[in-house]
C-alpha cells in the first residue's frame, strides 16, 4: 500500500496573514499542491485564526480534489464548521486553545466518553474521524473503543530521538502500528517528519495510511521550490 502525503498547508496562511493581504494566494498553493502530486490537502484552524481562518476551510472545501482533511480541537465552532464543510476525514487534537502547535496525544481512556459522542456525530454524517495519540498502546485500545476510524501517531519524539538512534525512536511506534491495525483501526502520521526521517518511518510501518507534513515541507520548498519537495516526500514514501 502507498501510504498518501497530505501538504498541511497552515504555513502559506500564516505567511499571508503577515501582511494583510492575499500573498502567497493559499487557493492557488493548494491547487498547485494537488497538481504536483499531494494526495490530500490538511488544515488546522484555531480560535485565533493565527494561520489558517475558519473562511478559508469553507473555500477550500470548493477547490480541493484530492482528500481533505481538517485537524482541530472538537469545540462547538469547530464541530459546528467542519458539519457544514464535511471533509472526508477530521483528526481531533486535544490542543488547548492558546497552543503554539500540537504537543501531546489524546488520553482516549479519561476523554472515553467525550470522545464517543463527539465521533458518533462525526461519522453520522460520513466524515472519517482519526485521533492524534501518542504511540501507547493504552491510548490506541482507548481510541478503538471511541470508534474512531483511525488514529494519527504524533511522530514528534521519534523525530527527535532519529539523529542519534533510529532503531530506538521507530520501535514504539511499530508496536503501536501493529496494535491498532490488529484492532481494526488505520494509521495515520503526523509532525516533525521531514526529508531526513521519513523514508525510515514509512519503511518500518506497514501500511501506513497517510502522513500530514506542513512545517518542514514547506520550509524545504523555500530551497527546492514546492513542485520538487513534494516530488521528493513522494518519493520518500514510494509513490
Amino acid at each position: 500500500m502507498i501510504t498518501k502525503l497530505s501538504v498541511n498547508v497552515n504555513k502559506i496562511a500564516t505567511l499571508r496573514n503577515a501582511r494583510g493581504r492575499n500573498v502567497p494566494n493559499l487557493v492557488q498553493v493548494v491547487k498547485d499542491c494537488e497538481k504536483f502530486g499531494a494526495q490530500g490537502i490538511t488544515v488546522h484552524p484555531r480560535p485565533d485564526e493565527r494561520h489558517i481562518r475558519y473562511q478559508d476551510v469553507i473555500d477550500l472545501k470548493n477547490i480541493v480534489t484530492t482528500e481533505f482533511n481538517i485537524e482541530g480541537y472538537p469545540s462547538d465552532s469547530f464541530l459546528d464548521l467542519v458539519l457544514k464543510v464535511k471533509p472526508e476525514q477530521v483528526t481531533l487534537v486535544p490542543d488547548a486553545p492558546d497552543a503554539l502547535t500540537s504537543n501531546n496525544g489524546w488520553d482516549t481512556i479519561t476523554h472515553l466518553d467525550y470522545l464517543t459522542s463527539i465521533i458518533k456525530k462525526l461519522k453520522s454524517q460520513n466524515i472519517r474521524v482519526s485521533l492524534f495519540v501518542n504511540p501507547e498502546v493504552k491510548m490506541i485500545e482507548g481510541a478503538r473503543m471511541t470508534g474512531a476510524d483511525r488514529i494519527e501517531l504524533y511522530t514528534e519524539n521519534y523525530a527527535s530521538i532519529y539523529p542519534e538512534n533510529k532503531q530506538k525512536a521507530i520501535m514504539p511506534y511499530m508496536i503501536a502500528a501493529r496494535v491498532a491495525q490488529n484492532q481494526g483501526v488505520g494509521v495515520n502520521a503526523g509532525h516533525d517528519l521531514s526529508i531526513e526521517n521519513l523514508r525510515y518511518f514509512s519503511q518500518n510501518i506497514p501500511d501506513l495510511m497517510e502522513v500530514s507534513i506542513g512545517h518542514a515541507l514547506i520550509c524545504d520548498a523555500l530551497y527546492l521550490g514546492l513542485e520538487k519537495t513534494i516530488g521528493s516526500y513522494l518519493g520518500l514514501l514510494g509513490s
